[in-house]
């Protein structure tokens, strides 16, 4: 079982720390601990400068067992940064610094090897505001298997979208991931209209029969997560955490994103998956940084 992350790795500097940090790096990274131990990997499929954070990514990435051959190494362009402020709840704001390595990642031989081997795959938005990664992702996109589960992560992020990207994006995706401020946004750039007050479920599943998608992600920070299929809708219990000293919600989502990918190619019951996913987002927006250690017990919830 491989459950790839595709797009950008970076750092989150957060109060001046640097935290390792990517969306579809963060999902590589929770799916790679939730099932290394089944046999499976996460894997991350990116680029990096030829510099020290570069290096320190990879690093990273190795301490958690993780294959890094598969990253790209970008000798004109410095590893990715995200300056990270958070305001009294821990909820992050974000500052993404243009041009950097996982801008240019190419597609190569090895591409359609991961490409036809991977169970699932998540991708975003943000990474496709430079033609070349973003065409790279679309042909990765085109060379998986059909039965690749393929979630597209929207990241509204300063002005790093459009309504092409946006909706190329969901014709290519079979599942997707939302919050409760892209939700009303992506109907709009999709042509579905406004998102009326308690009509969010009536605005999802008029974008699954339009786009064909099978089921969606719709977190809702403190309140937890909710999954979306044409038929139900799945409500996991609330779960609230201790948060540590210094605590964000950097991450938060993405752990959810790979709770879900890892609970449907294991073909497991939703209720199950969106209690798991509300139990490892709590606890990962109790921590800081967006890819902390998952404490064995939920590790095995799965």
């Amino acid at each position: 079982m491989t459950i790839c992350g595709i797009g950008e790795a970076l750092f989150d500097v957060i109060d001046g720390t640097q935290v390792l940090g990517g969306a579809p790096l963060n999902v590589a990274v929770h799916a790679h601990q939730l099932i290394c131990g089944k046999g499976g990997q996460g894997l991350v499929i990116s680029r990096v400068g030829q510099d020290p954070l570069g290096q320190q990514v990879c690093e990273s990435l190795a301490e958690r067992k993780m294959d890094t051959q598969s990253i790209q190494s970008d000798p004109d362009h410095a590893t990715g940064q995200v300056y990270v402020q958070t305001d009294q709840q821990g909820q992050p704001r974000y500052d993404i610094v243009a041009n950097a390595a996982w801008d240019w990642l190419q597609y190569d031989p090895d591409m359609e090897s991961y490409a036809q081997r991977c169970d699932a795959v998540c991708f975003g938005s943000l990474a496709q505001r430079e033609a070349q990664t973003r065409n790279t992702i679309y042909r990765f996109l085109e060379m998986c298997g059909p039965s690749t589960i393929k979630l597209f992560d929207v990241n509204i992020r300063q002005d790093f979208y459009s309504r092409q990207v946006i909706n190329r994006s969901v014709e290519l995706a079979n599942a997707l991931k939302l919050n409760e401020d892209e939700l009303p946004v992506v109907c709009k750039l999709l042509g579905i209209g406004d998102v009326q007050a308690g009509g969010e479920r009536d605005a999802m599943v008029k974008i699954i029969k339009q786009f064909k998608i099978n089921w969606i992600i719709y977190t809702r920070g403190d309140q937890g997560t909710t999954v979306h299929t044409l038929g139900s809708f799945y409500e996991g219990k609330p779960v609230s955490a201790n948060p540590v000293e210094g605590a964000d919600a950097v991450g938060a989502g993405d752990s959810v994103a790979a709770t879900c990918l890892v609970g449907a190619v294991l073909r497991k019951p939703w209720d199950q998956v969106v209690d798991t996913a509300n139990k490892i987002g709590a606890y990962v927006a109790s921590q800081c940084g967006a890819t902390p250690a998952l404490p064995d017990e939920l590790i095995n919830a799965l």
